[in-house]
């Protein structure tokens, strides 16, 4: 397979308008360490990597702004921003590795997202190259802009399959006076929904609420049906939350960051490491988690606030049961060798036959990324 590492957006929309008029299917990316997300490339006879396009084009920290090509590792954007007071709370897996790009193609967060929104509410603006050799350009690098289509809402979540992504423009958030996770742990999933409820009904408004069952729990160091409450702010109201939550364990510093890294890692750490074969995403009420945490018998997660859930599974059986849940649900991650034979996306809605239109738009001889959109596109 020829490989194509462009340094520049002129470059890159050059190697794609080449390879569309060889009528050749490229696998398109940035650092490529999201293969177990998503569906396998077919029949790739060009690969073009976005990872030599790794500059920082504009950073504004009065106005919380800042703009990046896709192929800067997102770790170095993250320590930008830190070094002025700034975050961009996404929390995605394999952050240390992966590029900017990437994360927006499969549209990554994690459990920040309950207080500061995905990456499309991070995003402010994008250019793209498509096929046709076309650099255009989608919002602006100001937060309140009515400037355009919003066409880069498109691209987030498209796993490459539409276009290829040159730069990305954010909107940032100030970083936190301090932040600590309270603990507390359940005998039960059912007991993990009080506490939900509790914290739902509070005052206190907490960065996130996630659930581990035990074997998620013990793959991060915890026991037992762990709930983590993250909370930021001052250390006056940081104070409240271990006055209102008295039976939780408070974690902060070093400890909190690497319990935090661990969590967003579950899912390439239980496919890496633990002879795994898929991760299941399942969308639904909060008050379906016991009986969606029953249908595997491995590590099970859950952001309790936003109503997502990852299953972790074994075999084909199993995954086929987490998919049969009685919910919205898609094969997230699986490994790549033995994926052959899952239905990674068994009931994709109503809405599936659009997004094939809009495909057939940017990509009328589906030459980029095909399968890459779990099987389906």
């Amino acid at each position: 397979m020829k490989e194509i590492r462009p340094k520049s957006a002129a470059e890159l929309s050059q190697a794609l308008r080449e390879a569309a008029a060889n009528g050749q299917c490229i696998r398109l990316g940035g650092a490529f360490t999201k293969d177990a997300m998503g569906g396998s490339v077919r029949d790739a006879a060009v690969s073009i990597s976005t990872c030599t396009m790794r500059r920082v084009l504009a950073y504004e920290p009065k106005d919380l702004t800042v703009s990046v090509e896709a192929g800067l590792p997102y770790s170095e954007l993250t320590a930008l921003l830190a070094a002025e007071g700034q975050m961009l709370p996404l929390d995605p897996p394999l952050a240390p590795v992966s590029t900017v790009g990437g994360v927006m193609a499969a549209n990554l967060s994690g459990s920040r997202r309950r207080l500061f929104g995905a990456a499309r509410d991070m995003v402010i603006g994008m250019t793209y190259c498509t096929l046709g050799g076309d650099i255009a350009e989608s919002g602006a690098l100001v937060v309140k802009s009515v400037a355009g289509y919003d066409i880069h809402k498109l691209l987030i979540g498209s796993f490459g399959t539409l276009a290829a992504i040159a730069s990305v423009n954010f909107k940032v958030a100030p970083a936190p006076e301090r932040c600590r996770t309270f603990v507390l742990s359940h005998s039960s999933a059912a007991g993990a929904l009080e506490s939900r409820s509790l914290l739902a009904r509070g005052a206190l408004q907490p960065v996130s609420v996630d659930y581990l069952n035990p074997a998620a729990a013990a793959l991060c160091g915890l026991e037992s049906h762990a709930v983590l409450v993250r909370a930021s702010g001052s250390e006056r109201l940081l104070g409240r939350y271990a006055r209102e939550l008295p039976a939780a364990e408070p974690i902060d510093g070093e400890r909190e960051a690497a319990l935090w890294a661990q969590v967003n890692d579950l899912a390439p750490a239980w496919l890496g490491g633990h002879g795994g074969l898929a991760v299941v995403k399942a969308v639904h009420p909060a008050q379906d988690l016991p009986k969606i945490a029953g249908a595997v018998s491995g590590p099970v997660w859950s952001h309790l606030f936003i109503g997502v859930t990852r299953l972790a599974c074994r075999d084909l059986a199993e995954t086929a049961q987490a998919l049969s849940s009685g919910c919205a649900a898609l094969v997230e991650w699986s490994d790549p060798a033995r994926r052959q034979g899952l239905d990674l996306w068994p009931a994709p809605g109503a809405d599936f036959e659009l997004m094939k239109d809009v495909k057939a738009v940017f990509d009328p001889n589906g030459l980029l990324n095909p399968g890459r959109l779990h099987g389906r596109i």
